[in-house]
């Protein structure tokens, strides 16, 4: 019996995880995801035909931490993204290095491909609308402060005081430029 995608996808992002913290994510084969996830190479292929779909997929769960917990509410737009931006981070952080050399070893064009989906994650996990001509410059613009926030956290380590004071200059800075096209929140 095989085990739900989900469940499978899960593991293996872990094991993906484990193997770049580990060594050279390029010396890294989807084989040895299977091995280290304990799965059958077969199974995990029929899933994820290479690394990058399981890394694609570890964003994707990452980015559910943005969604998760809702928001308030009674907040302002940019707690609400402040909020969204932080947990997602939190999430990744046990995981900074091996994401880090993921992130190297992959390419920032790889990198690139997954940051609109994120911000569009944080948009709606703050509860702001990223759909139609309002949306699209809201999503514009928020890949465009995800990818810094990656830039900055990338090189702050503890406490992420650095990262946190980036998240909310670019987040005023964000507002200020929707603002001038209409699409402010």
């Amino acid at each position: 019996m095989t085990e739900p995608a989900d469940d499978l996808l899960d593991r293996a992002a872990a094991a993906a995880l484990a193997l770049a913290a580990e060594r050279p994510w390029g010396e890294v084969a989807l084989k040895d995801v299977a091995k280290k996830a304990d799965i059958p190479f077969a199974e995990l292929y029929v899933r994820a035909s290479s690394k990058a779909v399981v890394v694609d997929w570890l964003a994707r769960r990452f980015d559910l931490a943005a969604l998760k917990n809702g928001h308030d509410e009674e907040a302002t737009a940019h707690d609400r993204l402040f909020d969204a931006l932080m947990r997602r981070l939190e999430a990744m952080e046990p995981h900074r290095a091996a994401l880090i050399a993921i992130v190297g070893a992959e390419g920032v064009a790889a990198a690139a491909l997954r940051t609109p989906r994120t911000a569009r994650a944080l948009l709606e996990g703050a509860g702001i609308d990223a759909s139609g001509t309002r949306g699209a410059a809201r999503l514009a613009a928020m890949t465009a402060v995800w990818a810094r926030v990656l830039q900055v956290w990338r090189d702050d380590g503890g406490a992420l005081n650095r990262t946190m004071a980036e998240i909310d200059k670019r987040l005023r800075q964000m507002n200020d430029g929707l603002k001038r096209v209409g699409a402010g929140f």
